[in-house]
Order: C-alpha cells, then structure tokens, then sequence
C-alpha cells in the first residue's frame, strides 16, 4: 500500500525528529554503521538489509551514499513499512517477517547480503530470542560481510558514569518535548492514529502487538560481543559509541 493522500516527507521528517530526541547522535550511528559497508563492500555497490528498517531510515541513507547499493528492508510494522515503500519509491525491496520466528528469513530475495544493519530495534527481543536471530543472520551474510547493531549498549565499566549520562539525555529529551521541538514515542503514534489513512494501520499495528513491543531489554555492549562470537563470527568489536549507546559491528 502506498499512501499517495499522505505527505510522506513530512511524517518522515517527523519521525526523525522524534527519534533525535532519544538520540541526539542518531546521524553519527548511521554514518559510522555506512562506513562499515563501504569497507566490507569497496568499489562495487554493496547488497545491504535494513533489518527491522520500519520508515527506512538507515535504506536511505545507504541509497543516498550509493544510489546502486541493491537494498532490502524488512520490518513487521504495518505503518512503519507502508511509509518505507512510499519513501523508497521502488528503489529497495520492502519485505515483511517477524524476527520473533525462526523463519523470518524465508522472506528475503538474498541470502548472501554483504552487510545487515539495524538500530534501535531488536531490544524488543528477549536475550534467548536474539542470541539465536545473531546465528541466523551469520546465516544471510556472505564470507566476509559484516553486521552491525546500533542500541542502548550501556558499557557495564563505566555504570555510575552511564547512569549520570542517562538521566542527563532523559532531562535533555523532556526539555524538547515540553518545548514542542519533538514529538514523543507515544506522541508520534497519537499522530498517525488521527491520520486518516494511517489510522487504520495503527489499529491493524495494534492487533499485531497487543501488550507492546515488551521486552525492552538493554544489556551491555560485552554480553553482544559474546553473543556474536557464540554465533559463529569471526569478529566482534564495538563499531562506535555514544554515551550509553554504541553499534556493535561483527564480520562473518
């Protein structure tokens, strides 16, 4: 579906905003995750996954560095995935599955992507549930790709610091909230559930998850480091950092 009675620059830009006042760092995560594929891919146009991408956020930032790049956004949310395939316009592949299930990956067209990319997703998952999805997307990455996951990473060596450094992004994102800079998370979908053609899709969204995304559950950066090497990677590191948050890369 495609919401041609929708404006979807502006609720792209709105969700943006909504997401830079959790992240005021968001364009440095994106940037640092882009850099990774460039390396593991070089010349050529890489074959990328935007992992639970919901509007395409980090689809288009790859097709804007390389317009060629060969994309496939996957998500399960039925309004974060119709606003993707209005955005994206016919230059990714728009794919729904639920990682929750094992066979998510029957849904893709590759199974040799050189780079999977998510962020600020799979805290949705319970830790049983993602160590498992980190072997099946070892699974869907060719001989040398890379992986990357961007969350709240807190690092467990730096606790009274990264609790300091929490309550001051909280402050800081309810300063913006109150100012009316930002929408909030339950703002945002306040908004689309009054849109008339996004409206229903916030129904059919919540039929899809009754109680929420729950669990969100954050451990720290080392327990995915461990995870992915559990998982049959060669690699494991931390890509990038920013306060409680960081990417973690893996290659296979």
């Amino acid at each position: 579906m495609t919401p041609y009675d929708v404006d979807v620059r502006a609720w792209q830009e709105s969700w943006d905003r909504q997401q830079e006042a959790f992240m005021p760092d968001r364009e440095h995560r994106f940037a640092a995750m882009l850099d990774a594929v460039e390396a593991v891919a070089g010349d050529r146009p890489a074959r990328v996954l935007d992992l639970a991408g919901g509007t395409g956020s980090i689809s288009l930032r790859a097709l804007a560095r390389r317009p060629d790049a060969e994309v496939t956004l996957l998500d399960l949310d039925p309004v974060l995935l119709t606003l993707a395939e209005a955005a994206l316009a016919g230059r990714a592949t728009v794919v729904t599955a639920d990682l929750n299930q094992a066979d998510w990956a029957t849904a893709l067209p590759h199974r040799d992507y050189d780079a999977v990319l998510t962020a600020t997703a799979l805290h949705w998952l319970d830790g049983p549930r993602l160590a498992e999805l980190y072997r099946e997307i070892r699974d869907v990455l060719r001989p040398g790709g890379v992986f990357v996951n961007a969350d709240h990473m807190p690092d467990d060596a730096l606790p009274t610091l990264t609790a300091r450094l929490g309550e001051r992004a909280r402050e800081q994102r309810h300063a913006r909230h109150r100012a009316g800079a930002a929408l909030s998370w339950a703002g945002w979908w306040e908004q689309a559930a009054d849109d008339p053609t996004l409206g229903p899709l916030v129904e059919k969204r919540r039929q899809i998850y009754p109680t929420g995304h729950s669990p969100e559950w954050n451990p720290p950066a080392a327990w995915h480091l461990d995870a992915l090497r559990a998982a049959g990677f060669t690699e494991a590191g931390v890509l990038w950092r920013g306060g409680a948050d960081a990417a973690v890369a893996a290659l296979h």
